[in-house]
């Protein structure tokens, strides 16, 4: 097998740090199996000295069958992830079991319990539990002290409350999780030098892949583990350093020289996968970050078709004209898994796998997809439409009376079907409820006869739906835009039926739609179907075509990145979406969204720009 000069320069390094630059498409993957040979096969390197660390399991496991396809033996080569690696530490020292390790749904459990404690006003629960437990796994992982933590979710001592008691309560049931594992191992390492030592013998030679998306801890670690030798050999890519929300920091890579003076740095600077037409504007857009090592990348020579950048006028004809293209590229002889669409959040798809459906063109998403009308906004305005049609069960009208406030109580809604005379003969003495009664018996009327898109947008303006939001959103420091945008989404979708019957029927079959993607996940891997991916779970993956959806200001970049590290990660992630392409790449924005006026994004600008 033929290696680059840099690809032949990295295998073959011999001993002390070393930090190796892996653009898009450079075949570390290659240089890493191919290196821990050279360790083994030419300088003769005990296999059970040499640890491989990489972030998932399906990486490990797909790095070790390289390497035993590579070496034809299943060898004492220890491939892992860091929490994989961290707990054989913990066993042996403690010994835990998996029995030990904490279940997702006992963690939910447990924030469900202690939240319910704070009587806290939640309308997504599930959302907000995710919500806590991330932001318990960023204290622990950054080690920030808890008391100086500001909670994004819910009142600080609100939160200090729930992060003490789940600790308490995971001690009290000997359980631990991924972020104690790291935990528990420095401490451990710290307290016992002689314990320490011995993984330090154990593994002489470290390789990690991924390297822009460690931790603070887990680097804190494996410094520990490799000296006194510092045989580190750090594989990554700052430029695709796109997890900060789960708390990597590509700035430790920006400082390993700094950490190990005289360390060695190679770029792998062949691109292999991609053509010119798309790596030279890709790298044009990269090239606008600051906090980066600069770098030449160059491809193997391949010459292909310019990125196709439009702009359409909205979000129907955008997706309209992706599903036409599908279809076409298709029957030009392309697998419909020759093709992918990116988008920024999971909730961007939706537009578009229902125009896929329309098309009865096959489709997997990667990442799980919201149901938007399951979303408590949307089953908010969808209850006052039930009401409107006639439902007078009393879940709906405790769903959405006092929204807005109407100082309706519980108590006068006593019975399973809500009558409106009843209402007003319980408010007989408060004329100022009764005209409220009386406005919405008004409201629901008029909603009836409309079209779904006037009636959305009469229970926003006319009924007031919107002013609640603008509450809610007050009462919890959040912009009312966030909430604005899913109930832009179902005006959207209500804009393309003409009645109620239609509509609901349309958002039954969506919603069975995502259950079936949802039960076959991706072992329908055989299947010939176009990939739908948020951009994030895009990462390593390569399509002969790619659809970059919504290159707007807003979208992507995201509307809450607001500091410069923010956009330089929204821009690496755009760059990491523009570089899963090795022959078409389509960039699309619109005009305009939600009947808004829309930017285009900046990156767009940005990689045209040929100066």
């Amino acid at each position: 097998m033929e290696f680059g000069r840099t690809q032949e320069q990295a295998i073959r390094h011999n001993e002390g740090p070393m930090m190796i630059l892996a653009g898009p498409g450079s075949g570390k993957t290659t240089v890493i199996t191919q290196r821990i040979k050279y360790l083994t096969e030419s300088l003769n390197i005990n296999p059970a000295d040499i640890l491989v660390i990489t972030f998932t399991r399906a990486a490990a496991e797909e790095m070790k069958e390289r390497y035993i396809r590579l070496t034809g033996n299943a060898s004492r080569v220890t491939f892992g992830t860091f929490h994989s690696i961290f707990f054989r530490i913990l066993k042996l020292a403690y010994r835990y079991t998996a029995q030990n390790i904490v279940r997702p749904e006992q963690q939910m459990q447990f924030i469900r319990e202690l939240a319910g404690k704070e009587e806290l006003e939640l309308e997504d629960e599930n959302e907000f539990i995710s919500s806590i437990l991330s932001e318990i796994s960023s204290v622990k992982g950054e080690m920030i002290d808890l008391r100086h933590y500001y909670s994004r979710n819910c009142p600080d001592e609100t939160f200090r409350r729930i992060c003490s008691g789940y600790e308490e309560q995971m001690r009290r049931l000997g359980l631990i999780d991924f972020d104690d594992m790291m935990v528990m191992c420095r401490q451990l390492f710290l307290e016992r030098q002689d314990i320490l030592a011995a993984w330090q013998r154990r593994y002489r030679y470290i390789l990690i892949d991924e390297f822009q998306d460690i931790n603070r801890l887990q680097y804190e670690i494996i410094r520990m583990i490799a000296e006194p030798e510092n045989n580190l050999f750090i594989v990554g890519d700052d430029d695709q350093s796109i997890y900060r929300f789960r708390g990597a920091k590509p700035e430790i890579m920006l400082g390993f020289e700094r950490d190990y003076p005289g360390a060695g740095r190679i770029l792998l600077d062949v691109n292999y996968r991609c053509t010119e037409e798309i790596a030279g504007p890709a790298m044009r857009l990269i090239e606008n970050n600051e906090k980066r090592f600069s770098k030449k990348i160059r491809t193997n020579g391949a010459r292909g078709k310019q990125i196709i950048t439009r702009i359409w006028q909205d979000s129907f004809e955008e997706n309209n004209r992706i599903a036409e293209e599908i279809k076409a590229y298709q029957a030009a002889g392309y697998r419909y898994g020759d093709i992918a669409v990116l988008y920024r959040t999971n909730s961007g798809p939706r537009l578009l796998m229902e125009k896929l459906m329309e098309y009865n063109l096959p489709f997997k998403a990667r990442d799980s997809v919201p149901n938007l009308y399951e979303h408590w906004i949307s089953r908010n305005i969808l209850t006052y439409i039930r009401i409107a049609l006639g439902s007078r069960e009393r879940a709906d009208f405790l769903q959405i009376i006092n929204r807005p406030k109407r100082y309706i109580s519980r108590d006068s809604l006593r019975n399973p079907q809500v009558s409106f005379n009843e209402l007003r003969e319980w408010y007989h003495d408060k004329d100022w409820v009764a005209d409220r009664i009386e406005n919405l018996e008004y409201d629901l009327k008029a909603v009836s006869r409309m079209s779904p898109l006037a009636a959305v947008n009469y229970i926003r303006q006319g009924v007031g739906y919107d002013g609640f939001l603008e509450e809610f959103a007050a009462g919890r420091r959040m912009k009312p835009e966030e909430l604005f945008e899913t109930a832009d989404q179902l005006k959207e979708s209500a804009a393309g039926f003409k009645t109620f019957e239609e509509w609901f029927r349309h958002i039954e079959d969506y919603g069975e739609e995502l259950k079936r993607q949802a039960q076959a996940g991706l072992k329908e891997k055989s299947q010939d179907a176009v990939t739908l991916a948020t951009m994030h779970g895009s990462k390593g993956l390569e399509f002969k075509i790619v659809y970059i959806l919504d290159a707007n200001e807003g979208v992507t970049p995201h509307g809450k990145a607001a500091l410069d590290e923010d956009m330089e990660e929204e821009r690496r992630l755009f760059y990491v979406a523009m570089t899963r392409a090795r022959e078409r790449l389509h960039v699309y924005a619109v005009k305009e969204r939600y009947h808004k006026k829309a930017e285009l994004s900046r990156f767009v600008e940005e990689y045209l720009c040929k100066e």
